[in-house]
């Protein structure tokens, strides 16, 4: 599954709010579809898949990286579930989202793969690179740059900046202090039924 560039708005009716993929909301509240209003019962499956789905399309990954997410997640020390979660919010598009550099994760990663960030100084253009407690996340000195991520910020994609994190308007210089604490993950999830719905496949 490649990177979904359709309307998100439709993603949105259909599995809920997803703040790193659009700041827009919909009129109507119920799915999309010809069915969109009819109540149906969905499966344990449809219930995990939903889950999964919400992650895939709010952080912008694909299957495989999101495979490889929760593989790394299940081997480390903490709880899986909030590993993976550890590990999507420390992605470096993401980390420029929360900042406030761009409206969307889609236009964080943009910014990231045009080359408008610097990490501890050093050009930077992956946007799957994991910040870690320490660096330093600048914009690069050009007007350009500049006035791109100023334009950015008159209209944040999220209103308040986590707790992990510093940022100074002046210079545009953000710092990450820490690993992100569950509670100021933005979106509405329950990380497990992720885990357990790649446990048959991992």
């Amino acid at each position: 599954m490649s990177r979904f560039r359709g309307p998100r708005l439709r993603i949105t009716r259909r599995i809920g709010d997803l703040p790193g993929l659009t700041r827009k909301t919909a009129r109507r509240t119920y799915p999309p579809g010809q069915h969109g209003q009819a109540r149906r019962k969905r499966s344990e499956y449809a219930i995990r898949l939903e889950e999964k789905q919400k992650l895939v399309y709010n952080y912008g990954v694909t299957e495989r990286q999101l495979m490889r997410y929760v593989r790394e997640a299940r081997n480390s020390s903490t709880a899986a579930g909030q590993a993976l979660l550890e590990l999507l919010e420390m992605r470096l598009d993401n980390t420029a989202f929360r900042l406030g550099m761009a409206g969307t994760v889609p236009a964080a990663r943009q910014l990231v793969n045009h080359g408008h960030l610097l990490v501890n100084g050093r050009h930077m253009d992956i946007p799957s690179y994991q910040c870690r407690p320490g660096d330093v996340i600048s914009v690069r000195e050009r007007d350009r740059s500049r006035r791109l991520v100023e334009q950015n910020m008159e209209f944040p994609g999220l209103a308040n900046l986590p707790s992990h994190l510093e940022f100074d308007k002046n210079t545009l210089t953000g710092k990450v202090n820490g690993i992100i604490e569950r509670d100021w993950v933005a979106l509405q999830i329950n990380e497990l039924l992720v885990v357990e719905y790649y446990s048959r496949k991992i």
